[in-house]
C-alpha cells in the first residue's frame, strides 16, 4: 500500500512586484496556515516519511514548515525542479519515480496541475479548486510507485484551511 498527500504552496505575498513569481515568499496567512495544515494531517495519525517539493520559494517554505510540524529534518526535502507549474501528466512522472522504500509521500506543488491532477486519481471524487495549503490524500494498493495509475486510488481525505473555519 502506498499513501501520496498532493499539498498546494500556502499562501503567497504580491507585496514585492519585482519579485519573479518563482520567488514569492509566504504571505502572514501562508505562514500560519501551512503548519495548521501539518497539524490538521498529524491528528488524522497519518504519516509521511518522504517530503518532495517544487523549489519555488512559496512552495519549498511550505513543506520546510510541514517538516517541522512531522519533526522531520528540513535537509531531507527532494526539490525537483519539474514541479514548478507541473502538469498532471508531469506529476505522474514524478510519483511513478518515487523510491519504493517510501510509503508515504507528500507532494508540495502549484496549481492549475495539481487540481487537475487530484481530479484523475479516484473514479468518483472531484474538487473544482485545490486552494492554497490545501491537501489531498490518496491510498493505492501497490508495492512500487511505478504502478501508480489515474483512476484507481482510494480516496483518504481532502482538507484546506477555510474547510474548518
Amino acid at each position: 500500500m502506498k499513501t501520496l498527500y498532493i499539498v498546494r504552496h500556502a499562501k503567497s505575498s504580491w507585496v514585492d512586484i519585482t519579485k519573479s513569481d518563482f520567488d514569492r515568499p509566504l504571505n502572514d496567512r501562508g505562514n500560519k496556515d501551512a503548519p495548521e495544515m501539518a497539524r490538521r494531517v498529524i491528528k488524522r495519525r497519518e504519516r509521511i516519511d518522504l517530503f518532495v517539493s517544487s523549489p519555488a520559494v512559496r512552495a519549498k517554505k511550505t513543506c520546510q514548515l510541514f517538516c517541522r510540524e512531522f519533526d522531520e529534518n528540513v535537509n531531507d526535502i527532494v526539490y525537483l525542479e519539474q514541479l514548478y507549474h507541473a502538469s498532471s501528466e508531469t506529476l505522474y512522472e514524478i510519483v511513478r519515480n518515487l523510491p519504493n522504500k517510501y510509503s508515504y509521500v507528500a507532494v508540495f506543488c502549484h496549481n492549475p496541475g495539481i487540481t487537475d491532477f487530484v481530479n484523475s486519481l479516484c473514479e468518483n471524487v472531484r474538487v473544482d479548486n485545490v486552494p492554497t495549503a490545501g491537501v489531498f490524500a490518496v491510498d493505492m494498493d501497490i508495492r512500487e510507485w511505478k504502478d501508480f495509475k489515474p483512476r484507481k486510488c482510494s480516496y483518504k481525505f481532502f482538507d484546506y484551511p477555510k474547510a474548518n473555519r
